[in-house]
């Protein structure tokens, strides 16, 4: 009996003096079994304790626990109602991550961990215990638009900040990433050369091109240096994320600078270009774009050509390109001329098709009579439309032999048929003259024709004005009398010689067919008339008296000579 006490009272006193752990501690434990998700673990010290077994398992991973095994576990309370011990292995493992993660944050060391969430402004970062916060710009180098295939995979991260009494830590990916890339950088800068053809990924696209990454070196890949053809957005022909194959043009290592050319992998559609699209050539394209100023039109693969708006039709010069062809449209151009150094070429699409003015010269000829509808009256003349859309132009000189052109256009008005007469068409400066005086016989003309300076003739008075008298000298033929040439006398004022209505015998002392006027005289005609009489006079007496000396007979074959002249 003595001895039984004496080992009771040797436990009690070993029991004493083992140090009972402390309320939060890590303790460590053995798993006795498993039941209904949960491990009953024993820490020792007659204290069994309960923990979920999802607390054993790694993010996106089945849990690691089994009977028998040893975990540390944090004890959060020796006893609770139940009379167990309130235990986690979650705090557990956060407290051994924190004494480790501090380490590692203090020697700048990676460290291991997975993204298992999304939170406002980045992702959540399983340290192995301790969660991180991974703001979105840390992710990646470049921005990423879909973080699921990087979420539950192991991966270093380098932590940028923490705060063990706040629990607060961050981390970053990219810092790795760009480590690595540094590497990558060096030794792919030291494998590039000019003309050299190499792949890489699109990192970004700008307005004037996209930015190619080589593996850590980023070159610009210019619109200019995507296509032979003229793009109007980088977009049109690569992605961000395509896998593309470039050429390196220029390569400045100073700057680690490096222009990329997309097209220069294929051949060059401008070489031999005027050999294969002579002048006048007639090719079809498809039109790529509109301007205010015309069109662009490819003709083959990489050619463009400008379709200026005056090279689009042949009547409406200004017509916007809209009203004649629509992007994606096929239609035939003509090859007006190629610019090989500078890389232009002019096309034209009204050459294509009848030009109206070659087409009209054809079918009509000079002096043929055509009607058409007046479409506009101008301070120079009348345009009359005709066939094919083209005008015909009728002089303010040409709408009336008598009356000036300003007078006469007063009779017609915009939308009236007319008949009119053709008097020149020219092709190349796209111009038709047509005539409406023409269709009738020219009064002035005729008359002339029988009436020439020097004669006399009979004339009608119709005005009278003090300085000159207006004479009708047959119908719609007019003449004009100065009063200085009424009378051998000075005539101070027409109107008190001459009245209206009154006929009188005048000499036709001028005619200018350029103005269409005619001179008239009467002093003239009178003179003439005095003239000749007395001549006739002298001629009678030297008949009848009969020559007297040799003199006199030479004198009278002279007067005879001269009345003959």
């Amino acid at each position: 009996m003595a001895n039984m006490m004496d080992e009771f009272e040797a436990l009690l006193n070993e029991s004493f003096e083992m140090d009972t752990p402390e309320e939060g501690s890590v303790v460590k434990g053995k798993v006795i079994a498993i039941e209904a998700g949960q491990a009953i673990i024993d820490v020792g010290y007659k204290m069994e304790g309960r923990v979920d077994i999802k607390e054993f398992a790694d993010p996106g991973e089945a849990p690691k626990i089994a009977a028998g095994d040893v975990v540390e576990v944090f004890l959060r309370q020796v006893e609770n109602s139940k009379g167990e011990a309130v235990i986690s292995r979650e705090m557990a493992r956060r407290e051994e991550a924190w004494d480790r993660l501090e380490t590692a944050y203090a020697g700048e060391a990676r460290v291991e961990g997975a993204i298992f969430g999304r939170v406002k402004g980045g992702f959540t970062v399983d340290l192995g215990g301790a969660v991180a916060f991974l703001p979105g710009s840390q992710v990646d180098v470049r921005p990423v638009r879909d973080a699921g295939p990087l979420m539950g995979l192991k991966q270093p991260f380098q932590i940028l900040k923490m705060d063990r009494r706040r629990g607060n830590i961050v981390v970053s990916r990219r810092a790795i990433l760009e480590e690595s890339r540094a590497e990558q950088r060096a030794e792919v800068i030291g494998n590039l050369t000019e003309g050299q053809t190499v792949d890489g990924v699109v990192k970004n696209i700008t307005e004037y091109g996209a930015f190619v990454d080589l593996g850590g070196v980023d070159g610009l890949l210019h619109i200019t240096d995507m296509a032979w053809k003229r793009i109007r957005h980088p977009s049109e022909m690569v992605n961000v994320g395509d896998e593309v194959g470039v050429r390196i043009l220029k390569f400045d290592r100073e700057k680690n600078r490096v222009s990329l050319g997309m097209k220069q992998l294929g051949d060059d559609p401008w070489v031999n270009i005027i050999r294969r699209y002579p002048e006048g050539a007639r090719v079809m394209a498809t039109i790529t774009n509109l301007t205010d100023y015309g069109c662009f039109a490819e003709i083959e693969e990489g050619v463009e050509g400008l379709v200026h708006v005056s090279e689009m039709d042949w009547t409406n010069k200004n017509i916007h390109p809209s009203k004649v062809v629509s992007v994606g449209d096929e239609t035939e151009v003509m090859v007006l001329d190629i610019d090989e150094e500078r890389r232009r070429i002019s096309l034209g699409i009204k050459q294509c098709r009848p030009n109206p003015w070659e087409e009209f010269s054809i079918q009509h000829a000079k002096s043929d009579r055509i009607s058409g509808n007046i479409k506009s009256i101008t301070d120079f003349g009348i345009f009359i439309g005709l066939d094919g859309g083209i005008d015909g132009l009728v002089h303010l000189s040409d709408i009336s032999w008598n009356e000036p052109g300003e007078t006469a256009v007063r009779r017609y008005s915009k939308g009236e048929q007319i008949e009119t007469i053709i008097l020149s068409v020219d092709p190349e400066r796209e111009r038709i003259s047509l005539g409406i005086k023409q269709l009738d016989k020219d009064p002035f003309s005729d008359y002339t024709a029988i009436h020439d300076r020097g004669a006399v003739i009979m004339g009608k008075v119709v005005e009278v004005q003090p300085k000159e008298a207006t004479l009708e000298l047959a119908e719609e033929v007019l003449g004009v009398l100065k009063a200085a040439e009424i009378s051998v006398d000075r005539v101070e004022d027409a109107r008190t010689v001459l009245k209206e209505g009154e006929e009188v015998e005048v000499k036709i002392i001028s005619i200018d067919r350029k103005n269409r006027t005619i001179g008239l005289s009467i002093k003239s005609k009178d003179i003439e008339e005095e003239r000749a009489a007395v001549k006739e006079h002298q001629k009678q007496e030297t008949d009848r008296a009969g020559p007297a000396t040799l003199g006199d007979l030479i004198k009278a074959q002279m007067n005879q000579q001269a009345d003959e002249d």
